[in-house]
């Protein structure tokens, strides 16, 4: 057989082997090996396998992860979450569906400190839904608001998503983290319109909560000065060309440590829940990074991604019809793996048809990141719906689904304007040198 005839057979063999329930790290580094062994030899697929394990463990870039991880794991701990949380519910709990509006709004505030989709849905779940259930929410709207609003710790700076992507494709993390700020707060404001319409037409679903008066709005944004704190330095330092995102991470995770250590909160119990949590949430994404770089090299050698490009950039259509197609991948793919892996299986071959159809790299990895935002939110595999519900099991999971529904409308126009309108992603990290 060619070259390209095992490449189809490879990837075929991934999607059963996907659809076996097989790990995706482990399915890409079987699939890759073997590949590379029938097109190569035995032992050039050992040479291989061997060094992609070590460049990947002993990445500098890769360092970044534990890092901001730890962050994020350090600010929980802190009690930051609780604080953003009521933060936001002094402005806007007052509005029908203030409540809900204000889990959208520590959601991405907390997301700036986090870089993890799930985690935040997971943190702000245990925080806003019982306040939701206090003041007689449907959990229909309380639950799909917090699991979309989880979704945006995916593309609010620092993203673990973001650096996966950058490793894989040689861009700037510290480029990326900028270009999903202003995505990133469109987002949030669609989706606090989506719970603002609905809860005007439907009064039931968010009773407006009580008043304040501006003083205790203005005394609750102390509330939401760690985040800021934070927030500058490690995203506004890159911005100015002051660190590198390693640095920024370092910095990042010792200014965390500073918060907790000021708040009274830090304790060797607390410190050792951070530590194992970014250790294990670290290895886990390095090992799925480990299996792509493998299928990826597979890939390669089969030249798929090359005959694909070329393919797809000889049709007789217009550039934006075949992003079209790819984005439409994305959002079916999306609903039966997981993002990180959907990213890391999919940029190998993709990639190299943007570049060919002369779009900018950053403003696809913001595209991709909102696309696979839907993802996580629709079933049958949408992850931060299944954390919300594993928080709140009193709340059928399906409810959950169809109350995450409307998010996915504000998706979809959020990922019009962007690609009618690239600048939106792009006009900041075209200010960064």
């Amino acid at each position: 057989m060619s070259p390209l005839q095992i490449g189809i057979l490879g990837c075929i063999a991934l999607l059963v082997l996907l659809t076996a329930s097989m790990p995706v790290a482990f399915a890409m580094a079987v699939v890759g090996f073997i590949g590379f062994a029938l097109i190569r030899s035995p032992e050039a697929a050992m040479s291989m396998i061997s060094m992609d394990v070590y460049q990947t463990f002993s990445s500098y870039d890769l360092t970044v992860i534990p890092l901001f991880v730890f962050m994020g794991q350090i600010a929980f701990h802190a009690g930051i979450s609780r604080r953003l949380f009521d933060a936001a519910y002094h402005w806007l709990g007052a509005l029908p569906g203030g409540l809900a509006m204000a889990s959208v709004g520590a959601c991405t505030a907390f997301g700036a400190i986090c870089g993890s989709g799930p985690a935040t849905a997971a943190t702000m779940a245990s925080v806003a839904l019982p306040e939701m259930k206090r003041y007689n929410y449907d959990m229909e709207l309380g639950c799909g608001a917090v699991a979309a609003g989880g979704s945006l710790g995916m593309l609010i700076p620092p993203s673990v998503v973001f650096i996966v992507y950058a490793i894989m494709t040689q861009q700037s993390i510290g480029k990326l983290f900028i270009s999903g700020i202003v995505p990133g707060i469109l987002i949030a404001f669609l989706f606090c319109l989506t719970i603002y319409i609905n809860c005007r037409r439907r009064p039931h679903l968010g009773p407006a909560g009580p008043r304040f008066g501006m003083r205790e709005k203005l005394m609750s944004l102390r509330g939401i000065s760690e985040t800021l704190i934070l927030f500058l330095l490690v995203i506004g330092g890159m911005f100015m060309g002051l660190f590198s995102p390693t640095q920024a991470a370092s910095i990042g995770a010792a200014g965390s440590i500073v918060i907790a250590l000021c708040k009274g909160r830090w304790t060797l119990k607390m410190l050792i829940q951070s530590l194992k949590e970014t250790v294990r949430t670290s290895c886990m994404v390095m090992i799925i990074v480990t299996g792509a770089v493998i299928f990826g090299h597979f890939l390669a050698v089969t030249r798929i991604p090359y005959e694909l490009a070329s393919f797809l950039a000889g049709l007789p259509v217009p550039g934006w019809m075949v992003i079209g197609l790819i984005i439409l991948f994305y959002l079916i793919a999306g609903c039966f793996i997981d993002a990180l892996g959907l990213i890391l299986l999919t940029i190998p071959i993709f990639y190299p048809v943007v570049m060919q159809l002369g779009y900018d790299p950053i403003w696809f990895g913001v595209i991709i990141v909102i696309v696979t935002q839907m993802g996580v939110i629709s079933p049958p595999v949408g992850v931060c719906v299944y954390v919300v519900s594993g928080i709140e099991r009193d709340v059928p999971l399906q409810t959950i689904f169809r109350g995450a529904f409307p998010f996915l409308l504000a998706l979809v126009i959020a990922a019009a304007l962007l690609i009618a309108f690239p600048q939106i992603c792009l006009f900041l990290p075209n200010m960064v040198q």
